[in-house]
């Protein structure tokens, strides 16, 4: 049998490891216009030019006019880990500039012929240096030129023969600069962007202090900027704020064009795409695919950017909730879209009657549906939650006893009243008689859910017809209400405190504590008010007994308490009393109609939408016209079953 020694482990020289090292940060010369722009950024330059050469392998030069680099600094800047960016690992969770690791000068001298020509703004001429493998190859050299820096990278890839015949033709080479260029030109409005190629006139010219839209109108065309909605999201709990531009569903192409930043860094994320698919996935063909630009704002201390060389990939903390909560941003805005009602019409089958607004016909014994014409779960018109879930589990421990037991307060009060009459008279009688006929299909999300009327199927906004239902409850209601009670109570500054801890904060503020405990204060005294109007009891020592019971077999979702208890002190106007009477039922509607990822895939949520929402929606909601902008026709049941019957 043969032996084999082992091999002798010995350490790599220097020049090897940071070859090696910087193969990783320049993969191609998109890499290095990245890192340079981010250079050019970081050094608050109001224009960048880059010029490039054979797909920039042979030259690739970007000139700024920012703050330049010190003199002094010259022989070092191309160093690895030199930066001006960090000076403690700590900084990390804190870090605003694109550059932190002091990695990208060193490894592009590493593989390229490098030259820095630079001026700051108090010297009195410019300084140019070139550099080989990170050290000075001769002596600064005074230079005429003006503030900022143009550098200049010649032979990109000369001493790694294997790496330049892996890349792409120069033409392709050249075409991911521009992409890399157009997004940065995108995300930075405010700055200008020229890229053009050696001895040609401009392929991109950006003008500093432009706009986003124009700037994807002059990049990307016309027929993406005709079809943008803006979408705007921020959310205090997972403290993160999100701005976007999205097209419309009338708008699609083969491939997904997608320009995502976080805390203004160009980086990718795969559960965002899954998340912009499934957005679209109602709306689009299967193949068709939309342009979206996203800017994300996370706070410095949430992100991890050292993931990887490159900066390419970043994780934050609670990413699954803020994918989530993005998806259903852009879910919202899509559905709220005309452009999307339209096309819901054009993709019904041939023969079926335009609609772009909810039908309002009721239907008459002499147009009464055949049962195949609904879509059933169970022949015997049983849901198959009846069979898993037992209704009486979900009966709230924490009622007094039935409505129909209570002494009903006649309620006096004007301003009550007034808010009733004005429900009363926004009401539609044909929209009413709609909500009676609608026969609940099935929960979608936590957002969404499915219901028959005739032969139309609408795709319904759950939480916001909950929303509505629930004010209208406190409205009729007023003072007497059942009691959702907390035994033991629960401490109103402790909750106070987690809500002011989910927020933005700075020192200017003051102390979270005593804005907490201030809070806790003014709902302390109101709590006569909120006792005898509203059934939400605060004791003496501060603590929070009870809630109203608005729906039977409903409880609010308690993850969501401490933000309501915040809102109900600063959101609610307690200066006047209808006006104090309206916020509090809006806030306190908000509130009960706010559920979660895990709500929707529960049982108990799926049963408490069938067999306690729906059913109230039906009997007691006064819908305004207003409603129908939460519902959307989704198809025309009786032309399908048609095309079912000839298949």
């Amino acid at each position: 049998m043969e032996c084999y020694n082992p091999g002798i482990i010995k350490k790599l020289e220097e020049a090897v490891v940071n070859r090696i090292a910087a193969g990783e940060i320049i993969q191609r010369p998109s890499n290095s216009v990245k890192e340079l722009i981010e250079n050019c950024l970081d050094a608050k330059s109001s224009l960048i030019q880059i010029t490039v050469k054979n797909g920039g392998l042979k030259l690739l030069q970007i000139l700024d006019n920012g703050t330049g680099i010190r003199k002094e600094d010259m022989e070092i800047v191309c160093k690895r880990f030199t930066t001006s960016k960090l000076v403690d690992f700590e900084d990390l969770s804190h870090i605003a500039t694109f550059g932190f690791r002091g990695e990208a000068l060193a490894s592009i001298s590493h593989v390229a012929h490098l030259t820095i020509q630079t001026k700051t703004k108090t010297e009195k001429n410019a300084y140019k240096a070139s550099y080989v493998d990170g050290e000075l190859a001769a002596p600064l050299t005074p230079c005429a030129g003006i503030q900022g820096t143009i550098i200049t990278i010649e032979d990109l890839f000369y001493n790694m023969p294997q790496r330049k015949q892996a890349l792409k033709s120069p033409n392709e080479e050249f075409q991911k600069i521009v992409d890399v260029v157009m997004k940065y030109a995108v995300q930075n409005s405010k700055v200008g962007f020229t890229l053009k190629k050696q001895g040609q006139s401009p392929f991109i010219r950006t003008m500093p202090n432009s706009t986003q839209k124009d700037n994807i109108k002059n990049l990307y065309g016309m027929q993406i900027f005709k079809e943008l909605l803006d979408v705007e999201l921020k959310d205090d709990l997972h403290r993160f704020a999100m701005k976007a531009l999205i097209t419309k569903v009338s708008y699609s192409a083969k491939k997904l064009t997608f320009l995502l930043f976080i805390n203004n860094r160009l980086v990718d994320s795969s559960a965002l795409k899954l998340a912009i698919d499934s957005a679209y996935s109602s709306f689009l063909p299967k193949g068709a695919h939309p342009f979206v630009y996203m800017s994300l704002e996370l706070e410095p201390t949430n992100v991890d950017v050292n993931i990887h060389p490159t900066k390419h990939e970043v994780h934050f903390l609670n990413e699954e909730d803020i994918v989530e909560k993005i998806k259903g941003a852009l879910e919202e805005t899509l559905l709220s879209s005309k452009t999307t009602k339209k096309v819901y019409q054009q993709m019904k089958l041939p023969g079926a009657p335009s609609n772009e607004k909810l039908e309002v016909k009721n239907v008459t014994q002499n147009e009464a549906i055949r049962a195949d014409s609904f879509v059933r779960t169970d022949s015997k018109d049983q849901k198959l939650e009846k069979f898993l879930i037992n209704s009486q589990s979900l009966k709230m421990d924490v009622c007094l006893r039935d409505e129909s037991d209570m002494n009903m307060k006649e309620v006096k009060l004007t301003s009550v009243l007034n808010m009733r009459k004005r429900i009363q008279d926004a009401c539609s009688t044909d929209l009413k008689k709609t909500f009676r006929s609608m026969v609940f299909v099935g929960v979608v999300d936590k957002t969404f859910a499915l219901y028959q009327y005739g032969f139309r199927m609408y795709l319904c906004n759950i939480s916001k017809l909950c929303e509505e239902l629930f004010y209208q409850r406190l409205v009729f209601k007023f003072q007497n209400f059942k009691e959702i009670r907390f035994e033991p109570g629960i401490s109103l500054k402790d909750l106070m405190v987690i809500a002011f801890e989910s927020i933005d904060w700075s020192k200017a503020d003051g102390s979270k504590e005593d804005a907490a405990r201030r809070a806790t204060k003014l709902l302390m005294e109101k709590s006569a008010l909120l006792k005898e109007y509203f059934s939400v009891k605060i004791s003496e020592a501060g603590l929070l007994e009870s809630l109203p019971s608005l729906l039977n077999n409903h409880e609010p979702n308690i993850t969501f308490l401490p933000m309501y208890l915040l809102r109900l002190a600063t959101k609610v106007n307690w200066n006047t009393e209808e006006d104090c009477f309206e916020s509090f039922c809006r806030e306190t509607a908000l509130f009960y109609s706010s559920f979660s990822r895990a709500d929707a895939t529960s049982k108990k949520h799926k049963w408490m939408i069938e067999h306690s929402v729906s059913p109230a929606l039906k009997k007691e909601l006064l819908p305004s016209t207003q409603v129908t902008l939460n519902m959307y026709e989704l198809t025309n049941l009786q032309i399908l079953f048609k095309v079912f019957e000839r298949c």
